[in-house]
């Protein structure tokens, strides 16, 4: 049975998921890599006492979902499956403690990590700041900073070698008396210096903490003293006292400026975010994944799966979303999730520990601006944001419920006593739901990125350098709509083949906003709502036209706060153009 895939995805399963021999030859298929997955993930039934049939029965399912593109794993599920790595979970949360010892071994477990295709999330605020007493060694301490681009080199050294590149979150809680040097962390250090053969001066640049993505902790504190114009406290985290009082509004100037120059940092509602702990008991939640959309306890990782909503729409007669169809790969995907831990190979005991204990799972969508397109509905729309309460309350409910009957069958999460769910008789997983940017998973499944608009109609994508492509995309549903208006032609298939510019006609785009048309506010309601019904958090970035204003990210911020979501990221168009002064890669312009 062979599989349907488009262009681009061949491309990118060929170079990066397919298993390949000693010499680098591509070994299988796309059919033998989605069987493989399937099969790796239904044969954890046998331990729970399915006969052999119910299990392959179970496979065929979970084959037919991921070969109809209805259902993806994360990418490290589709690498290590029924492979000597077995490590198929892509987020993990390590502890960064305030000893060398704490720090490399935080180093050396993130590397083992990255090897196998994860991402790791730290929060650094427990290590004392710069020039902070060192009782050890009668001297000073370096602080997070310089620690973080021990970190940073690290990834870089591992990324080599890796299918793809190392993916880190480095967090200090705005209460840490370096913040304001965190907040500036990613400056780019510009120099001149002279050409060895001909002389010529040249401006470099050097990318600061290039592996990170980078995010500020807020608490409700902060907050109220911004409110109010008031001081806020830095506090030692060696000591506990307060190092510093300093304006609320200083800090948050500086970090409403520098995301609005060039996307980083970004913020995270602890206060938000720990409303919702489920288990509450043990911890507060103070460290995420790379991309946010999952906070995490130390040591506790988490599998992450979405659904293509856009295979959810009856094209044929009234369109209409299919919520029968949604409610049985629902279910059929938690199960999934959950086999997933159990077929995973972790990289630590401690990891094993912890995550066992909980048994979260991350089940999120894509597709979601494509759904949008095939039912006629603008994104940036109150009938938008109600569909998506709909959809995501539909989700959740059926997810949970399916959780509960896993919990009858198999047995409860072994912290459950001490959740939110302790009063309940069953329940499987701590965590149902979790919306990722499903960044490579959508090439793959040829849709729109998780609840995202579409970024433009016809885009460019620079995939890693170690694939040295640029892989020319049209999105699917716009397609759809130039097949059904007899809009698109032999020629234009033509021009998409070979990379040429493809003219759309205005007719469709002004019934597809892209992610640049569509105002602020809406970008933010969209992820308000689906968080309403989102166990873990929602990866979601805010995308700006370029003459945004430092006022109008500020805005964005405080709405997001005020809506209750647990996290936001913006990015302004155009705002990171002094990278292109690294794609020389230390060439002279003038002789080279």
């Amino acid at each position: 049975m062979t599989v349907k895939l488009s262009r681009n995805a061949q491309f990118i399963l060929s170079q990066r998921y397919l298993l390949k021999d000693e010499d680098g030859e591509v070994v299988e298929t796309p059919t033998k890599l989605f069987r493989r997955v399937a099969k790796t993930v239904a044969n954890v039934e046998l331990n729970y006492g399915k006969t052999k049939q119910e299990t392959k029965q179970l496979e065929k399912e979970f084959f037919n979902i991921i070969k109809k593109l209805e259902f993806l794993p994360n990418s490290p599920a589709l690498f290590n499956s029924g492979t000597e790595l077995s490590q198929l979970f892509a987020c993990f949360a390590l502890p960064v403690d305030d000893s060398l010892d704490g720090i490399f071994m935080g180093v050396y477990k993130s590397a083992k990590i990255f090897q196998t295709g994860g991402g790791v999330g730290y929060n650094f605020s427990n290590l004392r700041p710069k020039d902070d007493k060192v009782k050890t060694t009668q001297g000073v301490a370096s602080g997070p900073l310089t620690f973080m681009n021990v970190y940073n080199e690290m990834c870089e050294t591992i990324k080599q070698g890796s299918k793809r590149r190392g993916a880190m979150m480095g967090i200090l809680n705005v209460n840490h008396p370096q913040i304001m040097d965190f907040i500036v962390a990613k400056e780019y250090e510009f120099s001149t210096v002279n050409c060895p053969n001909c002389g010529a001066k040249n401006t470099v640049s050097k990318k600061i903490l290039s592996n990170f993505n980078l995010s500020v902790g807020l608490d409700e504190k902060f907050m109220k003293a911004l409110e109010t114009d008031g001081d806020y406290s830095l506090i030692n985290p060696r000591t506990k006292r307060v190092a510093q009082r300093i304006k609320a509004r200083a800090i948050w100037n500086t970090l409403v400026t520098m995301s609005w120059k060039n996307g980083e940092p970004a913020v995270l509602f602890f206060d938000n975010i720990n409303k919702t702990n489920p288990t509450p008991e043990l911890g507060r939640l103070e460290i995420t994944n790379p991309c946010s959309e999952l906070p995490l306890l130390p040591y506790e990782s988490c599998v992450l799966g979405s659904i293509n909503l856009s295979k959810f729409i009856k094209l044929n007669g009234k369109t209409k979303f299919d919520y029968e169809k949604l409610r049985k790969v629902v279910r059929l995907t938690v199960r999934f999730l959950d086999n997933m831990i159990d077929a995973n190979k972790f990289p630590f005991d401690e990891i094993r520990e912890v995550t066992l204990g909980n048994r979260k799972i991350g089940l999120g969508v894509m597709g979601w601006a494509d759904a949008l397109i095939l039912l006629g509905i603008q994104y940036d729309s109150d009938e938008a944001v109600s569909l998506a309460r709909q959809i995501m309350k539909f989700i959740s409910g059926e997810g949970k419920q399916m959780s509960r009957e896993l919990g009858k069958e198999k047995g409860n999460f072994p912290n459950k006593d001490k959740s939110i769910y302790k009063n309940e008789e069953y329940m499987r997983n701590a965590t149902i739901t979790s919306i990722a940017p499903t960044g490579t998973i959508s090439i793959i499944a040829d849709c729109s990125q998780s609840i995202e608009p579409v970024f433009a109609l016809v885009q460019k994508r620079n995939v890693e350098e170690s694939l040295g492509k640029t892989l020319l995309e049209i999105n699917r549903a716009v397609k759809l709509l130039m097949i059904k208006r007899n809009l698109w032609n032999p020629e234009t298939e033509e021009k998409l083949s070979s990379g040429s510019c493809i003219i759309i006609p205005k007719e469709i785009r002004k019934l597809v906003p892209t992610a640049n048309d569509i105002a602020p506010e809406w970008h933010v309601k969209m992820q308000a709502t689906f968080q309403e019904f989102v166990d873990n958090a929602v990866s979601k970035t805010c995308n700006l036209p370029n003459n945004t204003t430092i006022d109008d990210v500020e805005k964005i911020y405080l709405m997001a706060h005020r809506l209750g979501c647990k996290g936001i990221t913006i990015y302004r168009d155009g705002s990171r153009k002094h990278q292109l002064l690294e794609s020389n890669d230390g060439k002279c312009p003038t002789c080279s």
